[in-house]
């Protein structure tokens, strides 16, 4: 693992290029104001793998409450084409209010 790099924010102003470079060469940076962390700076790979990331683990959440649902012996279950006449009758309901 590379070393976590701290950097004050005023570098975000005067020394753009050199904290892009370690955020590059780091994975991350830590910037700081008035010697406390405020935020952490990412490349923009790294942005979108994490951002995946938190898709996938919003659907398997999503799936896990699914499947918890249908173990419930409560649950009642319905043809496809009557949850969708449902839907479609909800929906005509909401439109002439």
């Amino acid at each position: 693992m590379v070393p976590t790099q701290i950097r004050p924010s005023r570098d975000l102003r005067n020394n753009y290029p050199d904290v892009v470079r370690t955020v590059k060469q780091h994975d991350f940076a830590i910037i700081t104001n008035n010697g406390v962390g405020e935020l952490v700076a990412i490349s923009m790979e790294d942005f979108a793998n994490y951002q995946e990331y938190r898709h996938h683990r919003f659907i398997y959440e999503e799936l896990q409450k699914s499947k918890a649902k249908l173990a419930d012996p409560n649950t009642k279950l319905i043809p496809h084409e009557e949850a969708i006449d449902l839907l479609k009758k909800q929906r005509e309901a909401r439109n002439r209010v």
